[in-house]
């Protein structure tokens, strides 16, 4: 709710020449019941088409080589990082060739376990481009590329092509992963090159892992301060993710709980058994970088 209070403030200093006086008076009493909600899970039909018998496997070996050399997947704070700042013109480009590729592939006809795994990759190496094509940057919210007066970061720009269809980095969560496999770890593994996501990971996903890494996914950022942290035997600060998709997580707190303790290790465990205190809700958007 910060940040979005920042940004109202500044979509009010660009429309003050726009509505003067009372107009603005308005303006600004309609904004006070300005609630902010994240994108909610709404199926394009057009992506549910897949092929069950497919045995076709799709290639993310150049995906995998850059994570490889530009992630650092065993930061003291274990929080991955990606070494922006140090990729190069070359491996910029075999980046964009490899997105390109992805565009080029007809997903519509391999099988779903595949799909899950194209559409993961697909967010976290574009997500990664971004970035790079805008660096530095502090945070992914300050590359305001998307078009309308609420834009807010890159999410909502068209920037690929998967079948003829333009598709923004929401559309592959919102309008794709969420609604077609209705998984909630898939929000541990969506990566918004913060500090407060989730874990951008060292392995890509393919159809034969996507199972293990989302499981591991869950149980590293749940376990993880950025997801749960006890600040008091009845006060839990936990992530804005459970907050903003609470509907994907039981939509209340009793059910968020049971759902932390399906992935928490035994130290956690004990501590939310029974727990029945003050949840609030944390984030850090700032760049996942060294």
């Amino acid at each position: 709710m910060k940040d979005f209070n920042i940004k109202v403030r500044c979509l009010l200093e660009k429309i003050k020449s726009v509505i003067p006086g009372i107009g603005l008076m308005i303006f600004l009493l309609l904004m006070a019941n300005v609630t902010y909600a994240a994108p909610k899970s709404d199926l394009w039909p057009k992506w549910e088409a897949n092929n069950a018998e497919s045995t076709e496997i799709i290639n993310h070996q150049v995906w995998s080589k850059f994570l490889t050399e530009y992630l650092m997947n065993e930061h003291p704070s274990d929080v991955n990082r990606v070494r922006y700042n140090d990729v190069t013109k070359s491996d910029k480009e075999l980046l964009a060739n490899y997105l390109a590729y992805l565009q080029g592939i007809r997903i519509s006809i391999f099988n779903r376990k595949e799909q899950k795994a194209y559409w993961i990759n697909f967010y976290n190496a574009l997500t990664v481009k971004v970035i790079l094509d805008h660096y530095p940057v502090k945070s992914i919210r300050d590359i305001d590329i998307s078009s309308g007066w609420f834009s807010d970061g890159p999410w909502d720009a068209k920037l690929m092509e998967v079948e003829g269809g333009k598709l923004s980095l929401n559309d592959i969560e919102h309008r794709i992963l969420r609604p077609i496999w209705q998984d909630n770890r898939i929000h541990y593994v969506v990566n918004c090159a913060s500090i407060g996501c989730p874990n951008l990971l060292a392995e890509v996903f393919t159809g034969s892992n996507s199972d293990q890494l989302l499981n591991q996914s869950a149980i590293d950022y749940i376990n993880h301060n950025r997801g749960v942290l006890f600040i008091a035997k009845d006060e839990i600060i936990v992530s804005s993710i459970y907050d903003w998709y609470g509907v994907d997580f039981g939509d209340s707190e009793k059910a968020l709980v049971k759902h932390l303790l399906k992935f928490a290790t035994q130290k956690l465990k004990n501590q939310l058994t029974d727990f029945d205190g003050d949840i609030e809700y944390d984030y850090d958007w700032n760049l996942n970088e060294p």
